[in-house]
């Protein structure tokens, strides 16, 4: 009988986010790994439906790891989870299956951070999410091979698992949200190119749906329909830094700092807390914090119990309107089409005190200096539209305060709709100029 974990082999991420690498090979690296995963005594290879009967046959916990092999992004963890003899004791207590696209992914399962080349999912076989994972530690360094969150993210689902299913009411927040669509390719933007199987006979990579593009997808879905984006899909998992929270990412959520006057430092968070749970949620990893933003209100309060000197503190952290719009999306996949919707395919950023002074720009006022404009597709609107790269974007309709380019993001898609024309005013040469940003 094989053996425990499911890895999904996702396609290549958007080559321009974090400065992403790829092999060299892409179409090798796929091939590769059918042939030597295909057959692999330790992984059901390309099987789910197979991984949960299973996990319902052996009574263990099935891990689904979600990995794109051609990405250079987390190849050292994923290097380490196949290799590393150290895992093998924990591996031993799950169900494994190794897959490797994303084209059928059942969706209203798997639900995680679309942006990330190497995440995570744990379920029990009746298909109830124990926990997710997920590093962007690891995604920005592609040789930290280091699995310590990894080991305690597996620790702690199988305690999930052995108090499961009474702790099942507990995990009901971990479980999916419905989906306009159950599978990616019946989304209306991957549907006329791609199918529910790879083409193993001709280009196998560019069969194959991206999975930043899962994500991607939902935003147009929403577009197409002329409705607003809704902000989670904007800042999709967010980071518990926009509340002032940063994490060891040695550990499951343990805090290592926490901001002056942020809504994580008025709930009395301190440093070496660690967060059992969050929004009565059981937590075994950072990404489960995510989790729990990602599905959070828009203002409101979260409940969090910590560990904290031998014993557990109830906690209530408030979240002031506008919070995820402290996200900083700038250098994920995802953001790179919002990029196209909102500005006609340019990059911004805002300009620092130091250079402000030089320029006559008050620190207070909206000044985003235009770092690069796009020359083809949807991305060369606003070349189409007269903007340059150099120019300083001042005012945006109604925004003329100081704000970041992935909040200017989020306000436009909450605010405009396809087709609009925005009223903006650039500095280009010290100059004022008056121009139209195209909304798509």
């Amino acid at each position: 009988m094989k053996r425990s974990i499911t890895l999904f082999l996702l396609p290549l991420a958007f080559a321009l986010s974090l400065g992403a690498e790829t092999v060299k090979d892409r179409e090798g690296a796929v091939r590769n790994e059918k042939a030597t995963m295909e057959n692999d005594a330790r992984w059901n290879w390309n099987d789910v439906d197979g991984g949960f009967q299973m996990a319902k046959t052996t009574g263990k916990p099935l891990l689904v790891v979600l990995r794109c092999v051609p990405c250079l992004s987390c190849a050292g963890i994923d290097a380490s989870v196949l290799q590393e003899p150290e895992l093998v004791p924990l591996l031993d207590q799950f169900v494994c299956v190794r897959v490797i696209n994303a084209n059928a992914l059942d969706l209203s399962r798997f639900q995680f951070d679309y942006d990330l080349s190497f995440s995570a999912i744990i379920f029990n076989g009746d298909g109830t999410i124990y926990g997710r994972y997920g590093s962007w530690l690891h995604q920005k360094d592609p040789l930290n091979k280091t699995t310590a969150s990894f080991k305690k993210a597996l620790e702690a689902a199988l305690a999930v698992h052995g108090d499961y299913p009474g702790n099942k009411s507990a995990l009901s927040g971990k479980q999916g949200m419905p989906v306009p669509y159950q599978t990616p390719v019946e989304f209306p933007k991957l549907a006329a190119k791609y199918q529910s199987k790879l083409d193993w006979d001709g280009k196998v990579v560019q069969s194959c749906v991206h999975c930043h593009m899962v994500g991607d997808a939902y935003r147009a879905h929403y577009r197409s329909t002329q409705q607003t984006v809704p902000a989670e899909w904007i800042y999709p998992q967010p980071s518990i830094e926009t509340l002032g929270v940063t994490l060891a990412t040695d550990d499951i959520a343990r805090v290592e700092s926490v901001a002056a006057d942020s809504p994580g430092a008025s709930a009395g968070l301190r440093a070496g807390d660690v967060l059992l749970s969050l929004n009565s949620q059981p937590l075994i990893s950072i990404a489960d914090v995510s989790w729990v933003l990602h599905r959070a209100p828009e203002s409101g309060a979260l409940s969090a119990l910590v560990a904290r000197g031998g014993a557990q503190a109830a906690l209530s952290i408030d979240l002031p309107s506008g919070w995820r719009m402290k996200s900083d999306i700038g250098r994920r996949a995802g953001t790179w089409p919002m990029r196209a919707m909102a500005f006609g395919g340019m990059k911004m950023d805002d300009i620092p005190d130091e250079e402000r002074a030089s320029l006559g720009l008050d620190k207070q006022q909206m000044a985003l200096r235009i770092a690069h404009v796009g020359q083809f597709g949807d991305h060369a609107k606003a070349k189409q539209a007269g903007f340059k790269k150099d120019d300083i974007l001042i005012e945006a309709g109604d925004l003329k305060q100081r704000i970041t380019e992935s909040a200017i993001i989020g306000h436009l898609l909450q605010n405009h709709r396809p087709g609009e024309k925005l009223p903006t005013v650039v500095l280009r040469g010290g100059q004022r100029l008056a121009l139209k940003l195209p909304q798509q």
